[in-house]
C-alpha cells in the first residue's frame, strides 16, 4: 500500500493571490524596511532597479506621498504601486522551428524544448518563443504586454513541455481565470537525487526570494506566496526517483524550491540542484500533461508531450545500470 506524506510550512506572507497586488499595507516584521526592497520582494520577474525607477518617477506612494527608494517604512504604513504602461517594443519575427501540439483560432499549444527561453526581457530580445510566435502567427493576445504577446503561463528556459499561449484577449482572459482557480491540469515529470521515502504527498511551503541571492527563491514565510505541489512517484532507480508532480499553484521555480525543500533537488539543476551523481544538460524536469477548458467551445481538452530524448537517454542508462 502506497504511503502519503505531507510537508508544510505555514504561510505569513502579503498575498495569496495568483495576480499581483496594487497595494500593500506595512506588516509589523517589515517595519523599517525600504519600499524599493518591499516591492522588489513583492513583484516576481521585476528587477529592483526598475522598481526604483518606478519610485523616482513616482509610480509608487506610501500613504500617498511621494517617497525615495531608500524610504524605511513604518507598521501600518500603506504603499500603493501603479505600473506605468510598458513603452512599445519592436519584437522581431524569427523562423525558429515550433513543436506545435494543437492550435486553432483561440489558443495554440507547444511543446517548448530544453534551452529555450519563454519571452524576451530586458538585454535578450531574440531567440525566443515569443520571437517564434511572431513569426508563426499574427494573431497574439496583447494583454500581457509587448514584451509577452500571447503569454498565459510560462517554463523555465531549462525545462521542458507544455504550454498554451492565447490568440485573442478573450481566450487570454478565460485561461488566466481557469490557472487562476487552479482548474488547469499541470503535470510534471521529473528525475530527482535521492529515494523519496513516501510513494505520493505534498509539498504544502510558501515561498518567497532568496535574502542572499535575489535571482534566486526558497520556502520562507517572509514576503512569501502560498504554493503546493503534489508528488506521486513512478519508479525508483539507486539513489534516484522518477516523479510525477502536479501543480496546485504555479510560482516561479516553485518545483524546483519544493524538491529542494524536501531534500531531493532535481537531477541537472543548475541553481537548486547537486553537483555530483547524475547530470545533464538542464534540468531533468518535463511539464507533460496540460489540460485545460477551451475558452470558446467550453470542450475539455488535454495533452500529452512525451519526455525528451535527453531526459529519456539518463532514464535509460539508470534502467541498465
Amino acid at each position: 500500500m502506497s504511503e502519503q506524506n505531507n510537508y508544510e510550512l505555514e504561510q505569513n506572507g502579503m498575498d495569496e493571490t495568483e495576480s499581483e497586488p496594487t497595494r500593500w499595507q506595512v506588516e509589523a516584521e517589515q517595519n523599517g524596511e525600504r519600499i524599493d526592497k518591499l516591492l522588489s520582494d513583492a513583484l516576481d520577474g521585476v528587477s529592483r532597479t526598475q522598481i526604483q525607477q518606478w519610485i523616482k518617477d513616482g509610480h509608487a506612494r506610501v500613504d500617498g506621498r511621494n517617497v525615495k527608494p531608500n524610504y524605511k517604512l513604518s507598521e501600518g504604513q500603506v504603499v500603493d504601486l501603479a505600473i506605468p504602461d510598458p513603452e512599445p517594443l519592436d519584437i522581431a519575427a524569427e523562423n525558429i522551428p515550433l513543436d506545435v501540439v494543437y492550435e486553432d483560432g483561440d489558443v495554440i499549444v507547444i511543446n517548448k524544448p530544453r534551452g529555450l527561453v519563454v519571452h524576451p526581457a530586458p538585454g535578450h530580445y531574440s531567440g525566443t518563443l515569443v520571437n517564434a510566435l511572431m513569426h508563426h502567427c499574427k494573431d497574439l493576445s496583447g494583454i500581457n504586454g509587448v514584451m509577452r504577446p500571447g503569454i498565459v503561463h510560462r517554463i523555465d528556459k531549462d525545462t521542458s513541455g507544455l504550454l498554451m499561449i492565447a490568440k485573442n484577449d478573450q481566450a487570454h482572459a478565460s485561461l488566466a481565470e481557469q490557472l487562476k482557480e487552479h482548474s488547469v491540469t499541470r503535470k510534471y515529470v521529473a528525475l530527482v537525487h535521492g529515494n523519496l521515502q513516501h510513494d505520493h504527498g505534498t509539498i504544502d511551503a510558501p515561498i518567497g526570494r532568496d535574502s542572499y541571492d535575489r535571482k534566486l527563491y526558497t520556502v520562507t514565510d517572509k514576503n512569501s506566496k502560498h504554493a503546493v505541489t503534489h508528488f506521486a512517484v513512478l519508479e525508483r532507480f539507486d539513489g534516484y526517483t522518477l516523479v510525477e508532480l502536479k501543480l496546485e499553484t504555479g510560482r516561479t521555480h516553485q518545483i524546483r524550491v519544493h524538491l529542494k525543500f524536501i531534500g531531493h533537488p532535481l537531477v541537472g539543476d543548475p541553481s537548486y540542484g547537486r553537483s555530483k551523481g547524475m547530470t545533464m544538460d538542464g534540468q531533468a524536469l518535463h511539464a507533460q500533461i496540460l489540460g485545460f477548458t477551451h475558452p470558446r467551445t467550453g470542450d475539455r481538452l488535454e495533452f500529452e508531450a512525451p519526455i525528451p530524448e535527453d531526459m529519456a537517454d539518463l532514464l535509460h542508462r539508470l534502467r541498465n545500470l
